[in-house]
């Protein structure tokens, strides 16, 4: 049995949200392509408040204690996830895959017809972590231009292009 839960962020949240973004971050210390990552270039509280203004944004936490998010915005019929963490200590024990499932359900629920985001294809809680709750890499980019941008974007920031992807997960 386990003491977290889940619930949607309120705005008091979202400066929590920034430290743990930061705190998952040292998964990247050992990827010799996040040599030039700036780790303290994270999500700004103000801006985690707007998101979490659209209803979409959940987090986990023990004890009044944040120790997950994730943070999501809607694009029209498609609800896209920008940023999921677990802070450190806590992983490993199905917060983010829990995260995931519940964002999967709310987006259901109110109509969505698909969830997005950009991921590392290769790193194992990226990519592979997706594909096994059923997301799958968007093959032909061009003809969704939102997430060609995304990466381009992402690309162009210092992000290796080449491990980058976009993926998809249809509802209903």
């Amino acid at each position: 049995m386990s003491d977290w839960h889940i619930r949607l962020a309120r705005p008091a949240d979202a400066d929590h949200l920034p430290e743990i973004e930061r705190a998952a971050a040292v998964l990247f210390a050992g990827d010799p392509d996040a040599a030039s990552f700036d780790f303290d270039d994270v999500v700004s509280a103000e801006e985690h408040r707007k998101l979490i203004s659209r209803g979409h944004c959940l987090v986990a936490e023990i004890d009044e204690r944040i120790i997950g998010f994730l943070a999501a915005e809607p694009f029209g019929r498609e609800l896209h996830i920008w940023e999921m963490d677990v802070h450190p200590e806590m992983q490993g024990q199905g917060i983010g895959a829990i995260l995931l499932r519940a964002c999967l359900i709310d987006a259901g629920n109110a109509g969505f017809r698909a969830v997005t985001l950009t991921t590392f294809r290769d790193l194992p809680w990226n990519g592979p972590f997706y594909r096994h709750v059923g997301f799958v890499e968007m093959d032909d980019l061009p003809a969704h231009p939102r997430l060609a941008k995304l990466i381009a974007d992402e690309t162009e920031a210092g992000l290796p292009g080449d491990r980058r992807t976009a993926m998809i997960r249809f509802l209903g």
